[in-house]
């Protein structure tokens, strides 16, 4: 997927982050037992971040490999939930939108900024059934290739469970 990122081969950190509601949602990897497919992106409503998000609101109904997997999908950016809520409604995104304006999240799973710092990064972990982050994807500009990776990261991981 990308160059080697310190948490591979680590459990994924746990977070409780709002969602678009204002609630507490909480990610324990691994508990539920499926794959999960954490992404961080830099800005609700910009061309590139709502590209991404229904790649991903399209590949759990569209890919094969996204619905065969039952992969869980959680995006994160620094927006308020008030700015999440209102981007997911318009996009009717299916999956869990959170909010980390205080970055505890970026900062548990070293998110750093992109375009030279000119940006919010955009990193996407692919996290195992067991909580293990097996492959990052970062990429500001690439936003279409993180959903691409986490196919190819459902594949590999598909035939190394067979």
């Amino acid at each position: 997927m990308s160059t080697r990122h310190s948490l591979i081969g680590k459990l994924a950190p746990a977070f409780s982050l709002p969602n678009v509601n204002g609630s507490p949602y909480e990610f324990k990897p691994g508990a539920n037992g499926k794959p999960t497919a954490v992404f961080f992106y830099p800005k609700a409503g910009t061309y590139g971040c709502t590209r991404e998000v229904c790649g991903f609101r399209d590949a759990l109904t569209e890919k094969v490999e996204f619905k065969d997997s039952g992969i869980q999908i959680i995006g994160i950016s620094h927006d308020s939930v008030a700015t999440i809520k209102a981007f997911a409604a318009k996009h009717d995104v299916t999956y869990p939108m959170l909010s980390d304006e205080s970055g505890v999240a970026r900062k548990a799973y070293s998110v750093s900024r992109g375009l030279m710092g000119l940006s919010e990064g955009r990193v996407t972990f692919f996290i195992d059934s067991k909580g293990v982050v097996r492959e990052v994807f970062d990429s500001v500009i690439d936003f279409s290739g993180h959903i691409k990776a986490v196919s190819r990261a459902l594949e590999q991981y598909r035939n190394s469970s067979n």
